[in-house]
């Protein structure tokens, strides 16, 4: 079966391809950008170990995560799963795909459901969900300073953490009607607090220290 993967264009630019199961020639598929549906899109992120987000028609590659991006990750798994889990609810990490609306699927570094039962969470992709957080990745800031800060509070998912190692901070954003207000911006010496997660901190150091 054919899966996808990628190559290298110009000027350092990652394309999308098909790799052809024989392991002959790449497809290239920018050509199809802009006309992708939702359901290819599902089909497409069965076959590549890959991580692809999805909007409107348009797939994008998402870089492979890095050492430290990984450390500080497991750092926050490490302390959210065994505070969540005593409480009936349940966080995963990427790449589980997360759907913000019709034609628009993002794959966050963590997710959680405060109950574990909560009929948004689905074998193939979660329908929803009440807090997550991502690693900011040094090639494009914007995507989850800007463009995923947005994204989430389209899906009315109440909490989410910006973690950024280059200024080694923890932004706390809470849903206040259609966007994003920063209930903190934590740093060394601090604790980033959770609002919707009563009882909930890290140590800022800490987080960053793990890498």
């Amino acid at each position: 079966m054919a899966v996808a993967a990628e190559r290298q264009g110009a000027a350092d630019r990652r394309e999308l391809c098909i790799s052809m199961p024989d392991g002959g020639a790449l497809i290239g598929l920018d050509a199809l950008q802009g006309m992708w549906t939702e359901a290819q899109y599902l089909r497409l992120t069965e076959h590549t170990k890959r991580l692809i987000e999805f909007t409107d028609g348009r797939l994008e590659v998402l870089p492979m995560p890095t050492d430290r991006h990984q450390v500080v990750l497991g750092f926050l798994l490490f302390a959210l799963d065994p505070f969540i889990r005593q409480r009936g609810g349940t966080v995963l990490f990427s790449g589980l795909r997360l759907r913000i609306r019709e034609d628009k699927f993002r794959e966050p570094d963590l997710l959680l459901l405060r109950d574990a039962k909560d009929a948004r969470r689905r074998n193939d992709y979660w329908r929803g969900a009440d807090w997550v957080a991502e690693v900011v990745s040094p090639d494009n800031p914007e995507r989850d300073t800007v463009t995923k800060r947005r994204d989430y509070a389209e899906a009315r998912i109440p909490e989410y953490w910006i973690v950024n190692p280059v200024d080694e901070t923890v932004t706390v954003l809470v849903l206040d009607g259609d966007a994003y207000a920063e209930h903190g911006v934590f740093r060394r010496g601090e604790r980033a607090r959770s609002s919707c997660l009563d009882g909930f901190s890290v140590s800022v150091a800490r987080v960053f220290d793990a890498a």
